[in-house]
């Protein structure tokens, strides 16, 4: 594969050293292109991996054509967007004319619904790409949208769990928490952060549908295993449950994330004073910039701030269902531990996990074992290969088996074997 990696921010030198350090594991790659705004930037991770297969180049993600000569000047068969989601329809509709695979850490923007925001979607997450499936099918690409670790890992655990550990599944419950200190206010991208936390979080249901409800809606605290312990956790709007009720029968899907109460203040406090916005603009000097893209501006970077981050991380799916008749509750999860990483990969965990994602996938798709055309989530595909593939590239799987009555008989298994 020769791979046009668009983005060399923490995602995207995450997906690199990844692979570097793969070794022999990592061959399926003949090429990739460290293509960013910020040639710099490339540049140094370009130095930092030393290995002739990691190029750096200068791209734009807002322009087409630069995209284009980009991927002409290096012969890349397949595109990886790890920008902010607000390129993707770019990107994609670009990957499409190149007539080359396409990948994205999270999909196209939504848009809230005019008059009932917190109550009925508007545009969804996904809408603008999934409107094109058909096309991207006839052509014979593939599309593999929402292909990070969430979204991206939590939906193949959502089909690994439908495939193997459940006969019905009730509800699909995305939760992800952590116990990280020294991080500063943003771990990941600022850009993506504002986004997801304050727009209208989004909840599946058979009966109804997809559906909005307030911001930071239905705390619960969530036991995570690995010493993290119970976190706080709430809806916020991403793609899981815009993706797993289109390829797994079941009744309820959520996704809650463990965003601090001085978190939530402060992107509420953002919100107040329109400092969320990426859409109005306000004029510095000679130049206009949306408030949103000031703070990116003017707020420390994730890649350096996370630096000194230290903790461990869960990002997992929660299967509630049943199993030979008995009601079953298990906990698919990856932990990963920030120093650990940052050892590793040079990043910090939150982009490493994010990075991990895209790299078995794209590994899966180089070697032809997912090989679907068409516009589709994680969960259109196989999930075996790439579970298996998880400890190879240094994020183990875990599999917690909670309070149920399938555990309960599991536990008088074990007993019994024990007094035999």
């Amino acid at each position: 594969m020769k791979l046009l990696l668009i983005g060399v921010g923490g995602v995207g030198q995450s997906v690199a050293s990844i692979i570097k350090r793969a070794g022999e594991n990592g061959k399926w790659m003949e090429k990739i292109v460290l293509a960013d705004y910020n040639l710099d930037r490339a540049k140094e991770v370009e130095a930092v991996l030393g290995d002739a297969r990691f190029v750096a180049d200068k791209v734009n993600a807002k322009d087409p054509e630069s995209i284009k000569a980009v991927a002409k000047k290096h012969g890349v068969d397949f595109i990886l967007n790890a920008v902010e989601p607000l390129f993707d329809e770019v990107i994609f509709d670009t990957a499409y004319e190149l007539g080359v695979g396409y990948m994205d850490c999270a999909m196209s923007l939504s848009k809230r619904h005019p008059e009932r925001p917190y109550e009925e979607c508007g545009v969804k997450l996904g809408d603008y790409q999934f409107a094109k499936a058909d096309a991207w099918k006839e052509k014979g690409l593939i599309a593999c949208c929402g292909s990070g670790v969430e979204p991206g890992m939590a939906d193949v655990f959502a089909k690994y769990a439908a495939k193997h550990l459940f006969d019905e599944i009730d509800e699909l419950n995305v939760r992800d928490g952590d116990n990280y200190t020294g991080a500063g206010d943003f771990g990941f991208s600022i850009w993506t952060t504002i986004e997801e936390c304050l727009n209208p979080p989004v909840i599946w249901e058979k009966e109804k549908g997809w559906f909005t409800t307030e911001s930071f809606s239905e705390p619960e605290i969530f036991e995570f295993p690995g010493g993290i312990g119970p976190v706080e956790v709430i809806n916020i709007e991403h793609e899981e449950v815009l993706l797993m009720p289109r390829y797994i029968d079941c009744n309820r899907v959520t996704f809650k994330f463990g965003v601090s109460r001085d978190m939530r203040t402060m992107l509420k406090n953002l919100e107040a004073l329109g400092m969320d916005s990426a859409t109005e603009k306000i004029k510095i000097g000679d130049q206009e910039i949306t408030p949103r893209d000031f703070l990116v501006k003017v707020v420390p970077s994730p890649v350096e701030s996370t630096k000194t981050m230290k903790g461990k991380g869960c990002a997992g799916v929660w299967v509630t269902g049943k199993k030979d008749g008995k009601q079953r509750s298990v906990y698919l999860y990856q932990i990963a531990d920030c120093e650990e990483c940052m050892e590793k990969f040079g990043t910090n965990s939150v982009v490493a996990q994010t990075a991990m994602g895209p790299v078995i996938m794209l590994d899966l798709i180089a070697n032809g074992i997912w090989n679907t055309p068409g516009v589709n989530g994680p969960e259109a595909f196989d999930p075996d290969e790439f579970v298996k593939r998880m400890e190879m590239y240094g994020f183990a799987p875990g599999l917690q088996e909670r309070p149920s009555e399938y555990s309960a008989m599991l536990d008088n298994k074990a007993m019994m074997e024990v007094i035999k």
